[in-house]
Protein backbone atom coordinates (compact mmCIF):
# COMPACT_ATOMS: atom_id res chain seq x y z
CA UNK A 1 0.00 0.00 0.00
CA UNK A 2 2.78 2.44 0.95
CA UNK A 3 4.60 1.58 -2.29
CA UNK A 4 1.50 2.49 -4.34
CA UNK A 5 1.17 5.80 -2.51
CA UNK A 6 4.85 6.51 -3.13
CA UNK A 7 4.43 5.81 -6.85
CA UNK A 8 1.38 8.07 -7.09
CA UNK A 9 3.20 10.92 -5.33
CA UNK A 10 6.40 10.45 -7.33
CA UNK A 11 4.47 10.32 -10.62
CA UNK A 12 2.65 13.52 -9.68
CA UNK A 13 5.88 15.37 -8.90
CA UNK A 14 7.58 14.03 -12.01
CA UNK A 15 4.66 15.11 -14.18
CA UNK A 16 4.39 18.68 -12.87
CA UNK A 17 7.67 19.53 -11.09
CA UNK A 18 10.44 17.83 -13.04
CA UNK A 19 11.00 21.11 -14.90
CA UNK A 20 13.40 23.31 -12.89
CA UNK A 21 11.65 26.51 -14.00
CA UNK A 22 8.30 25.12 -12.86
CA UNK A 23 9.69 24.57 -9.37
CA UNK A 24 11.12 28.10 -9.24
CA UNK A 25 7.86 29.58 -10.49
CA UNK A 26 5.88 27.64 -7.89
CA UNK A 27 8.15 28.88 -5.09
CA UNK A 28 7.89 32.48 -6.32
CA UNK A 29 4.11 32.36 -6.40
CA UNK A 30 3.91 30.83 -2.93
CA UNK A 31 6.22 33.56 -1.59
CA UNK A 32 4.18 36.24 -3.35
CA UNK A 33 0.86 35.04 -1.94
CA UNK A 34 2.33 34.69 1.57
CA UNK A 35 3.81 38.19 1.32
CA UNK A 36 0.55 39.75 0.15
CA UNK A 37 -1.53 37.82 2.68
CA UNK A 38 0.78 38.80 5.55
CA UNK A 39 1.53 42.41 4.61
CA UNK A 40 -1.44 43.18 2.35
CA UNK A 41 -2.67 46.16 4.35
CA UNK A 42 0.81 47.68 4.46
CA UNK A 43 1.34 47.18 0.72
CA UNK A 44 -2.06 48.62 -0.25
CA UNK A 45 -0.60 52.07 -1.16
CA UNK A 46 1.90 50.33 -3.43
CA UNK A 47 -0.87 48.34 -5.14
CA UNK A 48 -2.85 51.55 -5.59
CA UNK A 49 0.13 53.31 -7.13
CA UNK A 50 0.79 50.40 -9.51
CA UNK A 51 -2.85 50.36 -10.63
CA UNK A 52 -2.84 54.11 -11.27
CA UNK A 53 0.42 53.78 -13.17
CA UNK A 54 -1.18 51.09 -15.33
CA UNK A 55 -3.98 53.51 -16.10
CA UNK A 56 -1.76 56.48 -16.89
CA UNK A 57 1.15 54.84 -18.72
CA UNK A 58 -0.68 54.67 -22.11
CA UNK A 59 -1.27 58.43 -21.92
CA UNK A 60 2.45 59.00 -21.33
CA UNK A 61 3.27 56.75 -24.30
CA UNK A 62 0.73 58.64 -26.43
CA UNK A 63 2.33 61.99 -25.65
CA UNK A 64 5.78 60.56 -26.34
CA UNK A 65 4.56 59.39 -29.75
CA UNK A 66 4.02 63.10 -30.55
CA UNK A 67 7.71 63.79 -29.77
CA UNK A 68 7.02 65.09 -26.25
CA UNK A 69 10.02 64.41 -23.95
CA UNK A 70 9.48 61.62 -21.45
CA UNK A 71 9.83 63.82 -18.36
CA UNK A 72 7.46 66.47 -19.68
CA UNK A 73 4.91 63.81 -20.71
CA UNK A 74 5.01 62.29 -17.20
CA UNK A 75 4.54 65.69 -15.55
CA UNK A 76 1.65 66.63 -17.88
CA UNK A 77 -0.24 63.35 -17.36
CA UNK A 78 0.46 63.29 -13.62
CA UNK A 79 -0.67 66.90 -13.04
CA UNK A 80 -3.77 66.53 -15.22
CA UNK A 81 -4.96 63.32 -13.58
CA UNK A 82 -4.46 64.32 -9.96
CA UNK A 83 -5.75 67.84 -10.63
CA UNK A 84 -9.01 66.47 -12.02
CA UNK A 85 -9.20 63.89 -9.21
CA UNK A 86 -8.69 66.59 -6.56
CA UNK A 87 -11.45 68.80 -8.00
CA UNK A 88 -13.81 65.82 -8.34
CA UNK A 89 -13.24 64.84 -4.70
CA UNK A 90 -13.87 68.40 -3.55
CA UNK A 91 -17.23 68.28 -5.32
CA UNK A 92 -18.23 64.71 -4.49
CA UNK A 93 -17.19 64.27 -0.87
CA UNK A 94 -19.35 67.07 0.62
CA UNK A 95 -22.36 65.86 -1.37
CA UNK A 96 -21.84 62.25 -0.27
CA UNK A 97 -21.31 63.23 3.37
CA UNK A 98 -24.51 65.28 3.27
CA UNK A 99 -26.48 62.40 1.76
CA UNK A 100 -25.07 59.87 4.24
CA UNK A 101 -26.00 62.17 7.13
CA UNK A 102 -29.48 62.63 5.70
CA UNK A 103 -29.90 58.89 5.24
CA UNK A 104 -28.82 58.21 8.82
CA UNK A 105 -31.33 60.78 10.08
CA UNK A 106 -34.10 59.22 7.98
CA UNK A 107 -33.55 55.66 9.22
CA UNK A 108 -36.20 55.81 12.01
CA UNK A 109 -38.78 57.28 9.60
CA UNK A 110 -37.91 54.64 6.99
CA UNK A 111 -38.37 51.89 9.55
CA UNK A 112 -41.79 53.22 10.50
CA UNK A 113 -42.83 53.45 6.86
CA UNK A 114 -41.58 49.93 6.25
CA UNK A 115 -43.64 48.72 9.17
CA UNK A 116 -46.71 50.47 7.75
CA UNK A 117 -46.11 48.91 4.35
CA UNK A 118 -45.85 45.47 5.93
CA UNK A 119 -49.05 46.05 7.87
CA UNK A 120 -50.86 46.92 4.63
CA UNK A 121 -49.82 43.78 2.76
CA UNK A 122 -52.77 41.62 3.97
CA UNK A 123 -55.16 44.22 2.52
CA UNK A 124 -53.46 44.13 -0.88
CA UNK A 125 -52.86 40.39 -0.98
CA UNK A 126 -55.45 38.75 1.32
CA UNK A 127 -55.19 35.43 -0.51
CA UNK A 128 -51.46 35.21 0.19
CA UNK A 129 -50.89 36.86 3.58
CA UNK A 130 -52.87 36.97 6.80
CA UNK A 131 -52.88 39.62 9.54
CA UNK A 132 -51.49 37.13 12.05
CA UNK A 133 -48.49 36.27 9.86
CA UNK A 134 -47.62 39.91 9.16
CA UNK A 135 -47.98 40.81 12.84
CA UNK A 136 -45.55 38.02 13.66
CA UNK A 137 -43.06 39.47 11.15
CA UNK A 138 -43.40 42.96 12.63
CA UNK A 139 -43.05 41.68 16.17
CA UNK A 140 -39.98 39.57 15.42
CA UNK A 141 -38.22 42.39 13.55
CA UNK A 142 -38.95 45.11 16.16
CA UNK A 143 -38.28 47.69 13.48
CA UNK A 144 -38.64 50.77 15.65
CA UNK A 145 -35.87 49.59 17.98
CA UNK A 146 -33.66 48.70 15.00
CA UNK A 147 -34.14 52.17 13.54
CA UNK A 148 -33.21 53.86 16.82
CA UNK A 149 -30.11 51.69 17.21
CA UNK A 150 -28.92 52.33 13.68
CA UNK A 151 -29.57 56.08 13.81
CA UNK A 152 -27.68 56.32 17.10
CA UNK A 153 -24.85 53.99 16.13
CA UNK A 154 -23.86 55.26 12.69
CA UNK A 155 -23.05 58.87 13.63
CA UNK A 156 -20.87 57.62 16.48
CA UNK A 157 -18.99 55.34 14.12
CA UNK A 158 -18.49 58.14 11.58
CA UNK A 159 -17.32 60.56 14.29
CA UNK A 160 -14.99 58.00 15.80
CA UNK A 161 -13.45 57.03 12.47
CA UNK A 162 -12.86 60.65 11.51
CA UNK A 163 -11.25 61.49 14.84
CA UNK A 164 -8.92 58.53 15.15
CA UNK A 165 -5.24 59.09 14.50
CA UNK A 166 -4.95 56.00 12.34
CA UNK A 167 -7.55 57.32 9.92
CA UNK A 168 -5.72 60.64 9.61
CA UNK A 169 -2.42 58.86 9.01
CA UNK A 170 -4.07 56.58 6.46
CA UNK A 171 -5.49 59.55 4.57
CA UNK A 172 -2.11 61.29 4.61
CA UNK A 173 -0.44 58.16 3.23
CA UNK A 174 -2.83 58.00 0.32
CA UNK A 175 -2.78 61.75 -0.32
CA UNK A 176 1.00 62.13 -0.21
CA UNK A 177 2.71 58.77 -0.66
CA UNK A 178 0.53 57.30 -3.43
CA UNK A 179 0.92 60.26 -5.83
CA UNK A 180 4.67 60.31 -5.20
CA UNK A 181 4.95 56.60 -5.99
CA UNK A 182 2.81 57.03 -9.12
CA UNK A 183 5.08 59.82 -10.34
CA UNK A 184 8.30 57.86 -9.83
CA UNK A 185 6.85 54.64 -11.28
CA UNK A 186 5.81 56.54 -14.42
CA UNK A 187 9.15 58.33 -14.59
CA UNK A 188 11.41 55.30 -14.02
CA UNK A 189 9.21 52.38 -15.12
CA UNK A 190 11.77 51.11 -17.67
CA UNK A 191 14.56 51.00 -15.07
CA UNK A 192 12.23 49.44 -12.49
CA UNK A 193 11.18 46.76 -14.97
CA UNK A 194 14.82 45.96 -15.87
CA UNK A 195 15.69 45.73 -12.17
CA UNK A 196 12.78 43.38 -11.54
CA UNK A 197 13.79 41.16 -14.48
CA UNK A 198 17.38 40.99 -13.22
CA UNK A 199 16.11 39.32 -10.02
CA UNK A 200 14.38 36.55 -11.96
CA UNK A 201 16.21 33.46 -13.24
CA UNK A 202 17.86 33.78 -16.66
CA UNK A 203 15.91 30.80 -18.01
CA UNK A 204 12.30 31.90 -17.73
CA UNK A 205 10.49 30.59 -20.78
CA UNK A 206 7.46 29.59 -18.71
CA UNK A 207 7.38 32.92 -16.89
CA UNK A 208 7.63 34.86 -20.15
CA UNK A 209 4.80 32.85 -21.66
CA UNK A 210 2.52 33.56 -18.70
CA UNK A 211 3.60 37.22 -18.51
CA UNK A 212 2.90 37.84 -22.20
CA UNK A 213 -0.55 36.32 -21.86
CA UNK A 214 -1.47 38.22 -18.71
CA UNK A 215 0.22 41.63 -19.04
CA UNK A 216 -2.05 43.13 -21.68
CA UNK A 217 -5.12 41.39 -20.33
CA UNK A 218 -4.66 42.73 -16.79
CA UNK A 219 -3.92 46.24 -18.07
CA UNK A 220 -7.02 46.21 -20.26
CA UNK A 221 -9.10 44.85 -17.40
CA UNK A 222 -8.05 47.61 -15.00
CA UNK A 223 -8.64 50.39 -17.51
CA UNK A 224 -11.91 48.89 -18.70
CA UNK A 225 -13.20 48.37 -15.17
CA UNK A 226 -12.42 51.97 -14.16
CA UNK A 227 -14.19 53.27 -17.28
CA UNK A 228 -17.14 50.97 -16.56
CA UNK A 229 -17.43 52.27 -12.99
CA UNK A 230 -17.42 55.88 -14.22
CA UNK A 231 -19.98 55.27 -16.98
CA UNK A 232 -22.37 53.18 -14.88
CA UNK A 233 -22.08 55.51 -11.88
CA UNK A 234 -22.62 58.68 -13.94
CA UNK A 235 -25.52 57.17 -15.88
CA UNK A 236 -27.15 56.00 -12.65
CA UNK A 237 -26.74 59.44 -11.06
CA UNK A 238 -28.34 61.23 -14.02
CA UNK A 239 -31.15 58.67 -14.33
CA UNK A 240 -32.04 58.45 -10.65
CA UNK A 241 -31.77 62.22 -10.31
CA UNK A 242 -34.16 62.81 -13.19
CA UNK A 243 -36.61 60.34 -11.67
CA UNK A 244 -36.46 62.25 -8.38
CA UNK A 245 -35.13 59.43 -6.20
CA UNK A 246 -33.63 60.54 -2.89
CA UNK A 247 -29.93 59.93 -2.24
CA UNK A 248 -29.22 59.61 -5.98
CA UNK A 249 -25.54 60.55 -5.57
CA UNK A 250 -24.94 57.98 -2.83
CA UNK A 251 -26.79 55.25 -4.70
CA UNK A 252 -24.95 56.03 -7.95
CA UNK A 253 -21.58 55.57 -6.23
CA UNK A 254 -22.74 52.23 -4.82
CA UNK A 255 -24.10 51.13 -8.21
CA UNK A 256 -20.88 52.17 -9.94
CA UNK A 257 -18.67 50.14 -7.62
CA UNK A 258 -21.06 47.19 -7.73
CA UNK A 259 -19.69 46.29 -11.19
CA UNK A 260 -16.54 45.10 -9.43
CA UNK A 261 -18.43 42.00 -8.32
CA UNK A 262 -19.95 40.29 -11.37
CA UNK A 263 -23.46 38.89 -10.96
CA UNK A 264 -23.47 39.44 -7.17
CA UNK A 265 -23.00 43.23 -7.11
CA UNK A 266 -25.97 44.13 -9.30
CA UNK A 267 -28.24 41.80 -7.32
CA UNK A 268 -27.19 43.13 -3.91
CA UNK A 269 -27.46 46.82 -4.91
CA UNK A 270 -31.06 46.24 -5.98
CA UNK A 271 -31.97 46.11 -2.28
CA UNK A 272 -31.04 49.73 -1.34
CA UNK A 273 -32.48 51.07 -4.62
CA UNK A 274 -35.77 49.28 -3.97
CA UNK A 275 -35.80 50.18 -0.26
CA UNK A 276 -35.24 53.91 -0.73
CA UNK A 277 -37.80 54.03 -3.56
CA UNK A 278 -40.29 52.17 -1.40
CA UNK A 279 -39.77 54.49 1.57
CA UNK A 280 -40.08 57.55 -0.66
CA UNK A 281 -43.14 56.59 -2.72
CA UNK A 282 -44.48 53.27 -1.48
CA UNK A 283 -45.73 50.74 -4.01
CA UNK A 284 -46.55 53.01 -6.92
CA UNK A 285 -45.64 54.01 -10.48
CA UNK A 286 -42.57 56.02 -9.41
CA UNK A 287 -41.05 52.99 -7.70
CA UNK A 288 -41.69 50.81 -10.74
CA UNK A 289 -40.09 53.40 -13.05
CA UNK A 290 -36.97 53.50 -10.86
CA UNK A 291 -36.69 49.71 -10.80
CA UNK A 292 -37.21 49.54 -14.55
CA UNK A 293 -34.54 52.20 -15.15
CA UNK A 294 -32.11 50.35 -12.86
CA UNK A 295 -32.83 47.09 -14.71
CA UNK A 296 -32.21 48.77 -18.09
CA UNK A 297 -28.87 50.16 -16.82
CA UNK A 298 -27.79 46.69 -15.70
CA UNK A 299 -28.88 45.10 -19.00
CA UNK A 300 -27.01 47.71 -21.06
CA UNK A 301 -23.95 47.33 -18.84
CA UNK A 302 -23.83 43.55 -19.19
CA UNK A 303 -24.78 43.27 -22.86
CA UNK A 304 -23.38 46.44 -24.46
CA UNK A 305 -20.80 48.18 -22.28
CA UNK A 306 -18.89 45.13 -21.05
CA UNK A 307 -18.45 43.59 -24.55
CA UNK A 308 -17.23 46.98 -25.85
CA UNK A 309 -14.76 47.58 -23.02
CA UNK A 310 -13.56 44.00 -22.72
CA UNK A 311 -13.30 42.94 -26.35
CA UNK A 312 -10.96 40.10 -25.34
CA UNK A 313 -13.50 38.41 -23.12
CA UNK A 314 -12.24 36.47 -20.13
CA UNK A 315 -13.10 32.88 -20.87
CA UNK A 316 -14.16 31.88 -17.37
CA UNK A 317 -17.26 30.05 -16.26
CA UNK A 318 -19.63 32.15 -14.07
CA UNK A 319 -19.16 29.69 -11.21
CA UNK A 320 -15.38 30.15 -11.44
CA UNK A 321 -15.81 33.94 -11.37
CA UNK A 322 -18.07 33.85 -8.30
CA UNK A 323 -15.75 31.42 -6.48
CA UNK A 324 -12.73 33.61 -7.28
CA UNK A 325 -14.55 36.69 -5.96
CA UNK A 326 -15.37 34.85 -2.71
CA UNK A 327 -11.86 33.44 -2.24
CA UNK A 328 -9.72 36.45 -3.18
CA UNK A 329 -12.17 38.89 -1.60
CA UNK A 330 -12.01 36.93 1.63
CA UNK A 331 -8.20 36.98 1.56
CA UNK A 332 -7.47 40.55 0.40
CA UNK A 333 -10.72 42.45 0.84
CA UNK A 334 -11.44 45.20 -1.70
CA UNK A 335 -8.37 44.56 -3.84
CA UNK A 336 -9.12 40.85 -3.86
CA UNK A 337 -12.58 41.61 -5.25
CA UNK A 338 -11.15 44.10 -7.75
CA UNK A 339 -8.56 41.64 -9.06
CA UNK A 340 -10.62 38.47 -8.67
CA UNK A 341 -11.13 37.99 -12.42
CA UNK A 342 -7.50 38.77 -13.42
CA UNK A 343 -6.22 36.49 -10.66
CA UNK A 344 -8.55 33.70 -11.76
CA UNK A 345 -7.37 34.22 -15.34
CA UNK A 346 -3.77 34.13 -14.13
CA UNK A 347 -4.37 30.82 -12.37
CA UNK A 348 -5.90 29.46 -15.56
CA UNK A 349 -2.95 30.70 -17.65
CA UNK A 350 -0.51 29.04 -15.27
CA UNK A 351 -2.39 25.75 -15.44
CA UNK A 352 -2.47 25.90 -19.25
CA UNK A 353 1.23 26.76 -19.53
CA UNK A 354 2.48 24.40 -16.82
CA UNK A 355 4.68 21.62 -18.24
CA UNK A 356 3.16 18.14 -18.19
CA UNK A 357 5.80 15.53 -18.86
CA UNK A 358 3.28 12.72 -18.98
CA UNK A 359 1.32 14.35 -21.78
CA UNK A 360 4.47 15.37 -23.66
CA UNK A 361 5.86 11.87 -23.38
CA UNK A 362 2.64 10.38 -24.71
CA UNK A 363 2.61 12.86 -27.59
CA UNK A 364 6.18 12.07 -28.53
CA UNK A 365 5.52 8.36 -28.24
CA UNK A 366 2.45 8.52 -30.48
CA UNK A 367 4.35 10.66 -32.99
CA UNK A 368 7.11 8.09 -33.26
Amino acid sequence: MSLKIYRVVSDFFYRYFSDEEAVILFILFVLFFVLVYTFGSILTPLFTAIILSYLLSPLVDKLQSYKVPHGLAVIAVFASFFGVAFVALLVMIPALVKQVSGLVGDVPRMMRLFQEQLAGLPVRYPELLSDELVNQWIGSLDLSQVGQQVSGWLPNVVTFSLNTLSSVIGVLIYVIVVPLMVFFILKDREQLWLTFKSILPEQRRLMNQIALEMNQQIANYIRGKVIEILIVGTTSFVTLGLLGLDYAALLSVIIGFSVLIPYIGATVVTIPVFAIGLFQWGFGPQLYWVLMAYLIIQILDGNVLVPLLFSEAVNLHPVAIIVSVLIFGGIWGFWGVFFAIPLATLVKAIINAWPNNSLSTQASGSGS
